[in-house]
């Protein structure tokens, strides 16, 4: 086992990790109407031209646009109709020269046109003739025949996240299945003599179990699917048993709290046990989150996270969603993002990654960043915080006024107002 608490930059500890994770993707054909959400485990490719048939994009008249040149309100250009074309079917006639077809937006050209008038540069001249006033290139009003995308063309990759816009577009080209990553089971265990059930009344000395729900939310919102375990003591034969049945059941454990230095500091004794190579990095140079646990046991990657719920977060975010990521075969999930001003200064020491949480105003057409400061203990520092930024690890803090990053929770849409 790594010895205790030999700290490694969050870069490092991951390197360390990554050694020795070398996850396998499993994958399920699914329902594309199901597919929200899910990753995709199989390139695709476009079984057809979409459209595969030239479409009007505007109602109007179907000509072909040499016999257009010249028009003009003064001198229009004389043309029969030959018929409309009916949507949602293909033209039964097509058209010669001098002639022109009624055509709806969406509709199919018929053979011998090039170009599409729109309606409200013609005039009906007569049961069966049309004036037009306004002249059009060939190709103008037209989708053309795979102007969307070609036969054969690459759809979307292996890892890509489905958005509802990709599963519109997955069914227009009639892919009505697809490969999608299994969602890989996140096991997650909290520990402690003084946490308790959130129904359970509290009595002196106890606190409410947070993070279990806290971390199966994010594990869920990243594509996992969670399974708690429950509360348990600081028990070792207990804890011990229920990590092996969790080790067992899942494709990646994560365990709240016990890691921490100290002669009750069970949790890295009980995740050596589980398999080799056992605890990698023990302690991570960040704050907050320093006493974190990164282990590969018989493959599997274990975790042990602090039990403050801010803590236990950032450090979810920067290794545990990496990692499940890489079960998935996705690409981690890119937060939304935006440009701040920090609103005060704020100090840092240098070695370490410090992760501050703010909330957002906007002042003179500008966002600010306003910290959310509090210990890492308390819950609602970050139920008051909109999102996250950095300090790096040569920094020795941020003045007022600078320019950060800031990482938005939820990763959708921009900040509050906008």
């Amino acid at each position: 086992m790594t010895e205790l608490f030999t700290v490694q930059t969050p870069s490092a500890a991951w390197a360390i990790f990554a050694e020795q994770f070398h996850p396998q993707v499993r994958s399920e054909r699914i329902a594309t109407t199901a597919a929200l959400g899910r990753v995709l485990a199989e390139p695709l490719q476009s079984p057809q031209d979409l459209p595969d048939f030239k479409r009007a994009t505007v109602d109007g008249y179907a000509v072909a646009a040499l016999d257009t040149y010249g028009a003009t309100p003064g001198l229009p250009a004389f043309l029969k109709v030959a018929g409309e074309v009916p949507m949602g079917e293909a033209a039964g006639f097509a058209i010669g020269p001098g002639e022109a077809a009624l055509v709806h937006t969406g509709g199919m050209l018929p053979p011998g046109a090039d170009a599409v008038v729109m309606i409200e540069t013609t005039q009906q001249a007569g049961i069966s003739a049309v004036e037009v006033f306004q002249p059009v290139a060939e190709g103008q009003g037209v989708v053309q025949i795979g102007e969307d995308i070609r036969r054969g063309e690459a759809v979307l990759a292996p890892g890509h996240r489905l958005r509802a816009q990709d599963i519109g577009g997955l069914l227009a080209l009639g892919i009505t299945e697809i490969g999608a990553a299994v969602a890989p089971v996140v096991g997650i265990l909290s520990t402690g003599d003084e946490v308790v059930p959130p129904h359970q009344p509290l009595r002196p000395g106890q606190v409410r179990d947070v993070n279990s729900y806290t971390l199966a939310a994010l594990a869920t919102e990243a594509g996992g699917r969670a399974v708690c375990y429950g509360i348990f003591p600081d028990h070792r034969e207990t804890l011990a048993r229920a990590a092996r049945r969790a080790w067992q059941e899942c494709d990646l454990v994560v365990f709240s709290a016990g890691s921490s230095v100290s002669y009750r500091d069970m949790t890295a004794a009980v995740i050596d046990e589980l398999g080799k190579p056992g605890v990698l990095v023990h302690g991570v140079s960040v704050k907050p989150g320093k006493p974190t646990l990164l282990a590969v046991c018989d493959g599997k990657a274990v975790f042990g996270l602090p039990g403050n719920p801010v803590s236990a977060m950032v450090i979810f975010d920067l290794f545990v969603l990496p990692a499940l990521s890489a079960l998935l075969g996705a690409d981690r999930p890119r937060p939304s993002t935006v440009q701040a001003r920090v609103a005060r200064n704020i100090a840092s020491d240098t070695g370490r990654v410090d992760f501050v949480q703010v909330r957002l105003e906007q002042r003179a057409g500008e966002w600010w960043a306003v910290p959310v400061l509090g210990r890492s203990n308390l819950i609602y520092t970050l139920v008051n915080a909109e999102g996250v930024f950095q300090i790096s690890l040569d920094s020795t803090g941020i003045q007022a006024g600078e320019w950060v990053t800031v990482a938005l929770y939820g990763g959708r849409g921009g900040p509050p107002g906008r």
